[in-house]
């Protein structure tokens, strides 16, 4: 029972770490250059393919789980993995692929938008 919740704990702190390793970086991008949010939104979803691509960002998933996956660049690492799974069965499907992995995420940020929009009333930003 002590090692289950030792191994629980231990998960959520890897999580955190690399997590929160990946949002420190983007903090010090934004506070020391004048890349605009998109830029570095980007810029981040890129990383996660380019470290796909050459197998190293699949040993940061195995290792942070959700720390490496739901960060931005877990979005390109997801685009990237679904594109060379598709790979493998030909070259329609290597297109498509990365389409097919991200249609779950992409649908329910689509969705629960919809239903926030439904719900609340958009407020112009005073500044």
């Amino acid at each position: 029972m002590e090692q289950q919740i030792f191994d629980i704990v231990f998960t959520y702190v890897k999580a955190f770490a690399v997590g929160g390793s990946i949002c420190l970086i983007a903090q010090i991008i934004i506070n020391f250059t004048d890349l605009t949010a998109g830029k570095i939104l980007v810029y981040f979803m890129l990383s996660g393919v380019v470290l796909t691509a050459v197998g190293l960002y699949q040993p940061l998933v195995e290792f942070a789980e959700a720390g490496a996956t739901v960060p931005i660049s877990g979005f390109g690492y997801l685009l990237a993995n679904g594109a060379i799974k598709g790979a493998e069965k030909g070259l329609f499907q290597a297109i498509t692929g990365s389409l097919s992995a991200a249609s779950g995420g992409v649908t329910a940020a689509v969705v629960f938008a919809f239903i926030m929009a439904l719900i609340f009333r958009s407020k112009t930003k005073r500044n």
